[in-house]
């Protein structure tokens, strides 16, 4: 690994960075723009797994690769858990006034396990 791709890579994100930065400061609530907010993202992802993670550079068993997609599953598995989960519990709950609120949780409290 050398100099020279350590510094294209900081060159390369710090280049996405500041496109997406002057992309928010006009106008950040445009549904084009966060559409290109996004694909900035997943190329910033990219510059920075293989120029700083080296992900893509092993040649043996791909160990790297594997741990990594690994840890994106369980990474999305937790997070898509975690918004279906606050999801149920908001559609569960927001029909009711606070006052509602606090008596149906009493009366659930009461009922126990």
């Amino acid at each position: 690994m050398t100099i020279q791709r350590y510094i294209m890579g900081f060159a390369l994100s710090l280049a996405l960075t500041l496109v997406a930065y002057f992309l928010v400061i006009d106008n950040a609530a445009h549904p084009l723009i966060l559409v290109i907010l996004g694909i900035l993202a997943i190329t910033q992802l990219a510059v920075q797994l293989m120029y700083f993670l080296h992900l893509g550079d092993e040649v043996g068993p791909r160990l790297k690769q594997l741990s990594f997609w690994f840890m994106a599953l369980i990474l999305i598995i937790v997070v898509v858990g975690s918004i279906w989960i606050m999801n149920n519990l908001n559609e569960r709950m927001m029909h009711f006034s606070p006052a509602e609120k606090t008596k149906f949780m009493l009366t659930e409290y009461d009922k126990g396990f």
